[in-house]
């Protein structure tokens, strides 16, 4: 037997090492033209669709290690698409008629598609149908939490709050960025060595990558560019390749504007690296990331099987502009026309009519005894999700009304319904732009003339609590309904045409109970909003009803499908599960000028912040599984405008008297009646002491209790005239004027005394 020389045996070894990546790895290049056309009303899931499985194409590792196949002079790099500049796709061949993929907007920023000459030509031979829509693949879930901390890793990390954890795109540092949450990924050396790694946890056609830089006020850090590698077992890696050479991806050029790199051809695989190869030359090699690609379809695992979320409801799920809202609205008013209405409450700076869908047994009147609430989304215009999910409550209503759903035909007929689903269409046509995953964290987020509605309302807390000071009495000053400002009302004044609509619109309907729908954070937030110490950025303030509107949060936030959860993973830097998902405003951040503080002491309404998710504008394919998480929530926060007292207020001959005022023991804070004299009071269950009290009547008190069922205590008060104001209305009835009694008092006296001297 003769024996291998060292030639012999080293060209062995050099055919194993080629073999064995390209068994092993399966980052291939995979074709499927059919795989992305979707019908976007459809309620299957993109993988749970019937497809023959392909089989991936695994191509060949280049012979040498990493370190040789990372050069220190990379080619050129490959321009990425930027959220800053727009191009036409160029036109394609069509295989078949294809429906828009979901969640990309046709007019979206930054999306600049390959010819498909180009992208028909790889290293692996590998043939790219020209009708190919690889922007389809939605993306992987690092934004929305799907995938967990678990599933991120890197070479090194600078220290732990800038993990690989923390790598996740939009997301935000906290206050102190020295501590456990800071703005990115950052390596621990900053050198080609480094890396930072996906595992999808399954075969995934991976299809383009999202990079941004390190989210921070004092520093300046991004990857300026970088190779993209995929592996099937996290050993052997296969480098994305440009013709002869690896593929360098043009990165950021600033920190907070994504940038998304399509790859030349998708790859199969299940775990993807991005390993920078420049930065900015006065930072760090820092970088927030998201991967888009389609996962392929796994019968056998059981664990994605039990993991996937559907939705049993037949609504529109996909992303609308300003004029498919529109026409959405009117379709529901057509299927149920009985019991919805279609009005405006204003209009916007750039004149787009802000929409309200009215939904009751009695559309466009009032009823005596009926609450009226309201939803409200969209004050940032870039914070999606909550209109996207008013619009498919109003489709839900409408046909579980319809069904015969008894809980919503109860809910219909025993409350009037308001929802505006987007208050700042100026602000979303802005964002939607750059679309679902380009848009960064503040694109659309102010109004054309640049205002942040939310915090854009008169600080209405600042005269009370400074006149509570001045006096020493126990009801020194109104404690409700006190008066806007003549300044805010002034033409000059800085106040967005949507927020003087707002206010409108709650002073000529009286609210009860409010929601508005806000994105960013998994929290639902209750006032006060402002601070009552003006050196401290962060305190508990609380109302006086603050043990109502903690009732109130924890409604919605113990009904949500994650909210409550312990084991769920904080959205940036905030943790609220001390407080089941809730929070008092001014103790997460003081805001002066909120709409909950404004409605809460201008008018009757108790308002509420509602943030309904980590990302702000998700993808559509995230829809339905969001929709599953509030819908029961929004429900049940509906239902609880119910609660506490209601009742009349009238005169002795049965007429309602408005703006008497309701006083309870021990709440410094009163509501008044509507104009039939109609009120409404939120209260916990117990036994409450009210006082109905108005001018010209004497004032009358009872005993009501609020019970645990579902349902408002009725509560009804008959004021009669006091004697002053009998004798008033006796004169008037005969065309006399009576004199103001303390002009007479004095008169009065000077008269007995002449009659006594």
């Amino acid at each position: 037997m003769a024996r291998w020389g060292p030639s012999a045996l080293a060209l062995a070894l050099a055919l194993l090492e080629v073999a064995l990546p390209g068994a092993g790895a399966q980052g291939a290049a995979l074709e499927d033209p059919g795989y992305d056309v979707q019908d976007t009303w459809s309620q299957e899931p993109y993988y749970a669709r019937g497809e023959p499985e392909p089989e991936p194409f695994s191509p060949r590792l280049p012979v040498g290690t990493l370190e040789e196949a990372q050069e220190p002079h990379p080619p050129a790099p490959r321009p990425p698409k930027k959220a800053t500049k727009a191009r036409k796709a160029p036109k394609r061949e069509k295989l078949a008629p294809e429906t828009p993929p979901p969640g990309k907007n046709s007019n979206r920023r930054g999306v600049r598609t390959q010819s498909p000459e180009k992208a028909a030509s790889n290293e692996q031979g590998v043939p790219v149908a020209p009708g190919d829509v690889r922007a389809g693949c939605p993306p992987l879930g690092l934004e929305t939490l799907k995938i967990t901390d678990f599933q991120l890793h890197a070479s090194t990390v600078k220290r732990y709050g800038l993990g690989a954890h923390r790598g996740r795109l939009n997301i935000q540092a906290g206050v102190s960025e020295n501590d456990f949450y800071d703005g990115a990924w950052c390596a621990g050396r900053n050198d080609l060595h480094q890396w930072i790694e996906v595992d999808a946890r399954r075969l995934t056609r991976f299809t383009a990558v999202i990079t941004q830089g390190r989210n921070s006020l004092w520093l300046s850090d991004w990857v300026t560019s970088y190779k993209v590698m995929v592996s099937n077992d996290s050993h052997a890696w296969v480098t994305v390749k440009n013709g002869s050479g690896d593929m360098v991806f043009e990165g950021n050029s600033e920190k907070e504007v994504p940038v998304l790199n399509e790859l030349p051809v998708p790859m199969v695989a299940r775990y993807l690296r991005v390993n920078p190869q420049s930065w900015f030359q006065d930072g760090s090699i820092c970088l927030r990331l998201e991967v888009l690609g389609c996962p392929l379809p796994d019968p056998n695992n059981y664990y994605h099987r039990r993991n996937e979320m559907t939705t049993t409801d037949d609504l529109d799920f996909r992303h609308h502009s300003y004029k498919e809202m529109r026409q959405l609205m009117k379709v529901v008013s057509e299927m149920c026309p009985n019991i919805t209405r279609i009005y405006n409450i204003g209009k916007s700076q750039q004149g787009l009519k802000l929409y309200a869908v009215e939904i009751s047994d009695r559309p466009g009147e009032h009823e005596v005894g009926e609450p009226e609430f309201h939803y409200m989304a969209g004050a940032h215009g870039n914070e999606v999700l909550g209109r996207e999910l008013l619009l498919l409550l109003v489709q839900f209503l409408c046909q579980e009304y319809l069904a015969g759903n008894t809980r919503i035909v109860r809910l219909v007929e025993e409350t009037r319904i308001h929802i505006v689903p987007s208050l700042n269409p100026d602000g979303y046509e802005k964002a939607s732009e750059g679309g679902s995953e380009l848009g960064g964290w503040s694109l659309g987020r102010w109004t054309h003339d640049g205002i942040d509605i939310n915090n854009n309302f008169p600080d209405l807390n600042s005269p009370l609590w400074e006149a509570e000071a001045r006096q020493s009495s126990p009801r020194p000053v109104p404690n409700h309904h006190i008066p806007v400002p003549e300044w805010f009302l002034s033409e000059n004044a800085t106040v967005a045409a949507e927020t003087r609509a707002v206010i409108a619109w709650m002073e000529k309907v009286p609210f009860v109970l409010g929601g508005n729908l806000q994105g960013g954070e998994l929290v639902v937030a209750y006032p006060y909003d402002m601070a009552r110490s003006p050196w401290k950025t962060q305190e508990r303030t609380p109302t006086p009803d603050d043990h109502v509107f903690r009732w109130l949060a924890y409604a919605y936030a113990s009904t949500h499908r994650l909210m409550t959860d312990a084991r769920r993973r904080v959205c940036h830097t905030e943790d609220f599960q001390k407080e089941d998902g809730t929070v008092n405003g001014a103790s997460w951040h003081t805001v002066a000028g909120s709409l909950n503080d404004f409605s809460y002491l201008h008018t009757n309404c108790f308002e509420l912040s509602i943030y309904v998710g980590c990302d702000k504008f998700p993808h559509e394919s995230e829809l339905p599984e969001e929709w599953e998480n509030n819908r029961e929530s929004l429900i049940v926060f509906m239902e609880q405008v119910h609660r506490g007292i209601k009742g009349l207020v009238t005169d002795s001959h049965g007429k309602g008297i408005p703006d008497a005022i309701i006083s309870v023991e021990g709440i410094n804070h009163d509501v008044r009646t509507a104009s039939d004299g109609d009120y409404w009071r939120l209260l916990n269950p117990g036994e409450y002491v009210v006082t109905a009290k108005a001018d010209g009547f004497s004032a009358s008190t009872k005993s009501c209790m609020v019970g645990y069922d579902m349902g408002a205590t009725r509560c009804d008060f008959r004021l009669g005239r006091t004697n002053l104001a009998r004798i008033r209305e006796i004169m008037e009835t005969f065309g006399r004027q009576p004199g103001s009694l303390r002009a007479r008092q004095p008169r009065l006296r000077g008269r007995k005394r002449r009659q006594r001297g």
